[in-house]
């Protein structure tokens, strides 16, 4: 009998801490929102909304077949496979929020797009990894299949902040469950998925959705 308990409670208490780090659920492809009709043909209708312990956070839509990347970025780059500026997928977040710089981001619809951070001595240990998502105004990035310069994906993503500053989300390393939602030793909370290449390879990528940059 105390056995019985003692796994009982164990088993509990791992639950309780699974639940404390979030949920993913499904989510549906809303009836109306300003991401353009081009888009959503290339996303998956059947998305994630990410639940914290705190409640909802985002819906995030991915891309059915991410064109895969076919030259080298010359950085150390966490995911090769994908090129500067390609559309990976939409985001709405159902409230106020903060990029990896800390700056709010608005409730709302945004694209989402691969870009690295520049290698310069301006953005040295801004990150571990100099791999990102940048939030853009779903309005303004109405072709999936369009490709930009640096500073004009900057550009773009100031627009979406309101600021002088993008709106960056960092890319690390998945967690072992896709999709899931773990923390990390800097409480970052991460939502690890799997992102499908148009080659059809299974790419696992951790997107972090709350936490900022060390300070």
């Amino acid at each position: 009998m105390f056995v019985r308990q003692w796994f009982f409670l164990g088993l509990l208490a791992t639950t309780v801490a699974f639940a404390a780090d979030g949920r993913v659920e499904k989510a549906n492809r809303p009836a109306a929102s300003p991401i353009s009709e081009a888009v959503w043909q290339v996303l998956d209708p059947n998305g994630y909304r990410v639940v914290l312990e705190d409640g909802p956070l985002c819906e995030i839509w991915f891309r059915k077949g991410v064109p895969a990347s076919t030259t080298k970025s010359g950085q150390d780059a966490l995911f090769p496979q994908l090129a500067p500026s390609t559309l990976v997928g939409a985001v709405n977040f159902l409230k106020s929020s903060t990029d990896y710089k800390g700056d709010p981001i608005k409730p709302g619809f945004y694209t989402l797009r691969y870009e690295l951070l520049p290698a310069d001595g301006n953005h040295l240990g801004v990150a571990p990894n100099p791999d990102f998502l940048l939030i853009l105004p779903a309005d303004s990035d109405s072709d999936p299949n369009a490709t930009f310069k640096f500073q004009e994906m900057v550009g773009l993503s100031r627009k979406a902040t309101g600021s002088s500053h993008p709106g960056p989300l960092s890319l690390v390393q998945a967690d072992k469950s896709q999709p899931g939602v773990s923390k990390d030793d800097q409480d970052h909370s991460i939502f690890s998925f799997n992102l499908t290449l148009s080659s059809g390879e299974q790419l696992p990528v951790g997107l972090v959705v709350k936490g900022t940059a060390p300070q």
